[in-house]
């Protein structure tokens, strides 16, 4: 990975510094410490949108940007004359939402604005660029909420829609949001390039404790061929500890089975269940807090809690999903209750998860494809967990790797 030093950094995002001095004129509500948090959008609209003047605008988002009042900035940019937005690219589940997990809208006007929506989903490369080429747009604006998990596929969109910007010779602008569950710190496994896929491009960490701008500015210094002019227009009142409920936004769920801010905080480490034969709680009203399968019984909450793990209980559940694993059948197994989201360690736990269903129940497999290799970055977990290690002996085998992602990391980060 190459490195950038801060000074160069402070240079390359002239106009992000220029947009942090001094606060918007639209009032937003007082987080607890009487802060107020503005997004990217807020401040870019705050500014008359000056960053966008004489362009011709696309941008990549879907219904999570929203502004504040829950209007979708789309539907406030197309009605705005101070902005000349001509395009609209939807990723997975579309630009308004509607199709679920491995889908999207396809190419369509959308009806509320006229505007042409592009589909980005599952394209990359020249491919993607020549959409940019064919939109006729100057600049690509991205704004769309992350949950901080590497294998969430949004994160993957910027990256791809980065590079085909470059390669259209067009410009990037990141509107930045909120890492829900905090940027405190980056956790789990480092992706390993061999096993680079739609849920995991490059070597970042499983939980990576970073906002879509801060993202950006690592992926275009250490990943892309060559960087893309990148211009990021950053938060104001957004502090690395801050969960998504002091932010005063309203939560879209970015995807189906994202409901709550809850689902994000468990999501970078039970998400690894969809590596495995048991339901991840697809087909529930918790995804990712439950998980279970035929067969389970209260053995497994029991071995779980045993642990002793740091912020967070397991009940003993039963449920049956409406789709997906298992659907229409009644599962047995737990549901995660966290009790204190600043102890808890999501990764960890999906670890210990996974360590103690194995041992409970003896209908424990692997999916046949090994996409556990692919959620987890290596075949390490699956490995080491087949051969009998313990939750912390597995999470001690990723230490180095993330040692040295934290230190690339570092050099990115725009919040304290």
């Amino acid at each position: 990975m190459r490195r950038l030093s801060r000074r160069t950094l402070l240079a390359a995002t002239t106009a992000t510094a220029a947009l942090s001095a001094g606060p918007p004129a639209a009032a937003a509500p007082a987080r607890p410490g009487g802060k107020r948090l503005h997004t990217g959008f807020e401040r870019l609209a705050a500014d008359g949108y000056a960053l966008l003047d004489g362009e011709r605008v696309g941008i990549v988002t879907n219904p999570t940007g929203v502004t504040r009042d829950a209007r979708h900035i789309v539907d406030v940019m197309h009605a705005d004359d101070r902005v000349n937005l001509t395009a609209v690219f939807g990723p997975e589940h579309g630009f308004r939402g509607t199709a679920q997990a491995g889908g999207s809208e396809g190419r369509h006007d959308d009806p509320a604005t006229g505007l042409p929506v592009y589909d980005t989903y599952l394209k990359s490369g020249q491919p993607l660029a020549d959409i940019f080429t064919a939109s006729g747009v100057d600049t690509v604006v991205f704004d769309i909420q992350d949950v901080g998990a590497r294998f969430y596929t949004y994160i993957w969109t910027l990256y791809d829609c980065m590079e085909a910007a470059r390669l259209a010779g067009r410009r990037f602008v990141v509107l930045d949001r909120p890492n829900p569950v905090t940027g405190r710190s980056a956790q789990g496994p480092v992706l390993h390039r061999e096993f680079a896929t739609f849920v995991g491009r490059e070597p970042i960490s499983q939980a990576h404790g970073m906002t879509v701008a801060e993202l950006a500015m690592l992926f275009n210094r250490e990943f892309l061929a060559a960087p893309v002019p990148l211009d990021t227009v950053r938060m104001s009142g957004w502090q690395r500890s801050d969960f998504y409920d002091t932010s005063g936004l309203p939560w879209v769920p970015p995807s189906p089975n994202m409901p709550t801010p809850d689902t994000a905080l468990v999501y970078a480490g039970t998400c690894l269940f969809e590596g495995t034969n048991l339901s991840e709680g697809r087909g529930t009203t918790r995804p990712f807090e439950l998980l279970g399968a035929e067969g389970v019984d209260r053995r497994w909450a029991a071995e779980a809690g045993r642990l002793g793990l740091p912020g967070v209980h397991f009940r003993e559940a039963y449920f049956a999903p409406t789709f997906s694993k298992f659907q229409g059948k009644t599962v047995g197994g737990v549901q995660i209750h966290v009790h204190d989201r600043v102890a808890f360690e999501p990764v960890r736990t999906g670890i210990a998860l996974l360590v103690t269903a194995r041992k409970a129940w003896s209908g424990f497999a692997w999916r046949p494809d090994n996409w556990i290799d692919k959620l987890t970055g290596s075949t390490r977990v699956r490995t080491m967990i087949d051969a009998g290690a313990t939750a912390d002996e597995v999470v001690a085998g990723w230490q180095d790797d993330l040692a040295a992602f934290r230190r690339v990391r570092k050099e990115y980060l725009l919040y304290r």
